[in-house]
């Protein structure tokens, strides 16, 4: 879309109907982030309308591509008979993948190219599954026995679930903060 319409911002009177137009149908992807939209126009209030709902459905996402890159390099790791620091590796690079992943599907689907779906699923994520990552890694590494418990103990299930539950928790304030300037999922509003 065009973006000449923000001219008449300078006060040289009133703009022409289509000015007027186009600006308005331009009011109406404020949220759109800075995925293109919002690029370098300061009168984007991004902060303002970035809600918690917003904000946990972002980091349920993440969560979501984490929890089954994280389980299943678990599941590997283990099968494998491999140590915990190469288990737990595996599973954040697949944390990472899933999470990564799950973005590009619905990028992909928009019609963008793989390059151009790459660069946004990597400017969506990854300050959200860092957080993530590293949270859920500390409390399973500082939970007594859970880094030693087989995945058929129920103390490896349970702590996983509370893991990812403090994880949730910690990175949705972070996916508001990023929404709300326009960062993170707020670049991927115009594929939705």
């Amino acid at each position: 879309m065009q973006h000449d319409a923000h001219a008449h911002h300078a006060g040289h009177g009133q703009p022409s109907d289509s000015m007027t137009h186009r600006h308005d149908a331009h009011s109406g992807h404020e949220d759109h982030g800075s995925g293109g939209h919002g690029q370098g126009h300061g009168h984007h209030q991004h902060g303002g309308g970035v809600s918690w709902g917003m904000a946990a459905r972002a980091t349920l996402h993440c969560l979501i591509g984490c929890a089954i890159g994280e389980v299943l390099g678990m599941v590997i790791g283990t099968a494998l008979g491999w140590h915990n620091a190469p288990t737990m590796a595996l599973a954040i690079f697949l944390a990472f993948i899933f999470g990564y992943s799950f973005t590009m599907v619905t990028i992909l689907r928009a019609g963008l190219s793989f390059k151009a779906a790459l660069k946004v699923a990597l400017a969506a994520d990854t300050l959200s599954i860092a957080v993530m990552e590293i949270t859920d890694n500390s409390v399973l590494a500082l939970w007594p026995g859970a880094m030693h418990a087989e995945l058929t103990d129920g103390l490896f299930w349970y702590a996983l679930a509370i893991a990812f539950a403090v994880a949730f928790a910690v990175t949705t304030p972070v996916n508001k903060w990023l929404i709300g300037r326009g960062k993170g999922h707020a670049v991927m509003h115009q594929f939705h």
